[in-house]
């Protein structure tokens, strides 16, 4: 195993306008026959020949960036499959596989140790999830990412502020960079009523702020690329994160299909970067076919002025509500409005 680069996703950063990410690690491993309800991080160890193709597509469709499979590789999520007792061996093999992979490829590729929400809602806000185990169910996670050679960790579809506190703490803990995504799904805010601006303020104040936030998810790229905006409007300090999903899901002959096609991810990702993201990927429904055609587009189209709301809409279809909360309105639904190419 080569020698890790603690800051190899800032060393691209200071060399680059954006980096590419990579797609949605749900959808290809559904592809490659993945049944529902079953635990994609035991494929580190029992199809570790699926998991190497998961993380070579990526970088074969010219990913800058491929997060792990071990999104779901926390303590209380690996206990619904019995897996509590193997949290570090199991991020700690999706990790290795990423290595390896990264390190054949012939240039500087960062392998990120996804680290996806713990399931469960703070005590705050009614749960049972602890501040203090929130931060050690992360940093068990991030150790065994760290032992399998992950260059940074990356927290992933968090919808809480304070569980996205808890991961920096627990990043801290285990001496690793970090790069963290919420999910703008209710009216423009998270789930538990977080708007982009918001999150802003929340980066900015943490005693271990991350190389890179953002947003990934979500209901569509339309929304995703407003808060994108209103990321961009509050002036972070950091670089932006933009992973949107692969058009709208629908339900086609028993399986959930994103519509959105290669032509349309292009478009998408040349908006985010007019937006203001500087790592671009995609998230649900994104296949190395989307993740090619998004490189060939930021690659050979200049960059433009940001986009109005209006241009978003016409381009990738209308959003799910009339606001997304930064300008202190309710989150009132609007019907979509504009184009969507099929």
């Amino acid at each position: 195993m080569s020698s890790i680069q603690p800051n190899a996703l800032s060393d691209l950063l200071a060399t680059r306008d954006w980096l590419l990410a990579d797609g949605a690690t749900g959808t290809t491993l559904f592809n490659m026959g993945l049944q529902s309800g079953d635990a994609p991080e035991f494929w580190n160890f029992e199809h570790t020949d699926r998991i190497t193709a998961l993380y070579q597509g990526a970088v074969d469709a010219g990913s800058d960036i491929f997060l792990t499979n071990t999104f779901g590789g926390n303590a209380s999520r690996l206990k619904l499959h019995d897996g509590q007792d193997r949290v570090s061996e199991i991020n700690k093999a999706g990790a290795e596989i990423g290595r390896e992979v990264a390190d054949k490829s012939g240039r500087k590729i960062v392998v990120a140790g996804s680290v996806g929400p713990t399931g469960d809602i703070m005590d705050h806000m009614g749960g049972t999830l602890t501040f203090d185990s929130a931060v050690e169910m992360f940093h068990e996670q991030a150790e065994g990412l760290k032992a399998g050679g992950a260059d940074v960790c990356w927290v992933e579809t968090i919808s809480a502020g304070d569980e996205f506190k808890a991961a920096a703490a627990a990043f801290a803990l285990a001496d690793m960079p970090w790069c963290g995504t919420m999910s703008f799904d209710t009216a423009g805010r998270t789930m538990m009523g977080l708007t982009s601006a918001e999150l802003v303020k929340l980066v900015g104040k943490l005693p271990n702020p991350p190389i890179a936030f953002g947003a990934n998810c979500g209901v569509g790229s339309s929304d995703l690329l407003r808060t994108v905006l209103g990321f961009a409007a509050a002036g972070p300090e950091q670089p932006v994160i933009a992973k949107g999903n692969a058009g709208i899901p629908k339900y086609v002959e028993g399986h959930i299909h994103y519509d959105g096609t290669p032509e349309l991810m292009a478009d998408y990702a040349c908006l985010a970067r007019n937006s203001g993201a500087s790592i671009i990927g995609g998230c649900c429904g994104t296949t190395p076919e989307h993740l090619k055609a998004m490189r060939e587009a930021l690659e050979t189209r200049p960059k433009a002025a940001a986009p109005t709301l209006e241009e978003i809409a016409e381009a990738m279809g209308g959003f799910s509500s009339e606001s997304d909360g930064t300008d202190g309105a309710g989150p009132t639904r609007a019907p979509r409005r504009g184009r969507r190419r099929s």
